[in-house]
């Protein structure tokens, strides 16, 4: 019988990613009898609240980031972000302490919120990215590597939303030859979407467009733009749940500033194409679907790149270039994929790992059960 605790969630806000991720998670924690307190902020908070106006819901500092219109200029503008980012962890530090003046806390899960951690408290780091795709060779790899890691091993546990061994997703990102310290699991592919079987339409598009600006408008124009001419079903979902400028829209097709829950499953149910970024939660979105996908890397963002490479040589997935994109060009090579990808789900007991976890704790013990 599972132990009830006090879980506190709280995704990094950096595009929307992190927060969807940590739908099925927390899901399948409420569904198991735990008191769920999300801290978010920025897009990530206003979904999460939507999701779940049941739950408690705190507010945390937004890390409001830019990537360069220039290919050549996104790892200067991000190393010039270094500082916002250092900043950042000061606050989540500052604030988790004040939390848990107020709070009875038993387990803090943390999306990417390097200083959402607590020495009296068993705390979880969820990440893909054990190694960081720097784009500068393997010298700079590794030295990134060692900066993730000495934050990472703050944590007790570092969980993986990705599949053990070699059938998995993100390669050398998710799975590299040195690991943390701390004890790792890999949790399977987490997405929110769920599809309705045999609704499918031949030739709707659904165009998922998401993450931070100015690349997000730049892909939504080109994209818009050769969608004039399609004559099949298109939706055009913006990414913008705090809504946006407005865009030329074409007759035919519907566009949705940001859609959630049944409509966006039933969005994807109807779609034969999706249209998307790699990142890895719309990666993982578009795989669990089943749904033959092209997907468009941020340029200069290298884990973009990388994913969208790894999935190309895979067959899972085309990968097109956001500067010379063809609409009809893609299609066309997305019609000849195959759709029947090996099995990625993982019946994962989130509520065992979490009740272990805290005994374990309790018990002063680093190693976790296997």
């Amino acid at each position: 019988m599972n132990d009830a605790h006090t879980i506190l969630i709280s995704p990094l806000d950096w595009g929307l990613g992190h927060a969807t991720r940590c739908v099925p998670i927390i899901n399948h924690l409420i569904n198991a009898g735990h008191n769920i307190i999300i801290m978010a902020s920025g897009p990530s908070a206003l979904l999460l609240k939507s999701l779940f106006p049941q739950l408690e819901h705190i507010e945390m500092p937004e890390m409001k980031i830019r990537y360069s219109r220039k290919r050549w200029m996104f790892r200067f503008v991000a190393l010039c972000q270094w500082p916002k980012f250092n900043r950042l962890i000061k606050l989540e530090k500052k604030r988790i302490n004040e939390i848990l003046l107020t709070h009875a806390v038993d387990v803090i899960i943390s999306d990417n919120r390097f200083g959402l951690f607590h020495s009296g408290v068993p705390s979880v780091f969820i990440t893909h990215q054990l190694r960081i795709k720097t784009g500068l060779g393997n010298f700079f790899d590794n030295i990134m590597q060692t900066i993730n890691y000495r934050k990472i091993n703050r944590f007790t546990e570092c969980w993986i939303p990705d599949l053990p061994g070699k059938n998995n997703i993100a390669g050398e990102l998710s799975h590299p030859f040195k690991k943390p310290e701390i004890p790792i699991r890999y949790i399977g592919l987490q997405s929110r979407v769920k599809i309705t079987e045999g609704i499918q339409q031949d030739d709707a598009i659904l165009v998922l467009l998401s993450g931070p600006e100015p690349q997000r408008s730049m892909l939504e124009s080109i994209i818009n733009n050769q969608l004039s001419s399609y004559s099949g079903s298109v939706t055009v979902v913006r990414g913008l749940p705090q809504g946006g400028t407005e865009i030329e829209k074409w007759p035919g097709i519907k566009y949705y500033n940001y859609l959630s829950g049944n409509e966006l499953n039933d969005e994807f149910s109807k779609a034969e194409f999706i249209i998307c970024r790699s990142g890895y939660s719309s990666v993982m979105d578009f795989l669990l679907a089943g749904k033959k996908t092209i997907c468009i890397p941020t340029p200069g963002q290298t884990e973009q790149e990388y994913l969208g490479s790894l999935l190309g040589k895979k067959q899972m997935a085309i990968c097109a270039e956001q500067d010379n994109f063809s609409l009809l060009d893609s299609l066309v090579k997305a019609k000849q994929l195959e759709t029947n990808i090996p099995p990625l789900k993982e019946n994962i007991d989130f509520s065992k790992m979490v009740n272990d976890l805290v005994r374990l704790f309790k018990q002063g013990e680093k190693k976790s059960p296997a």
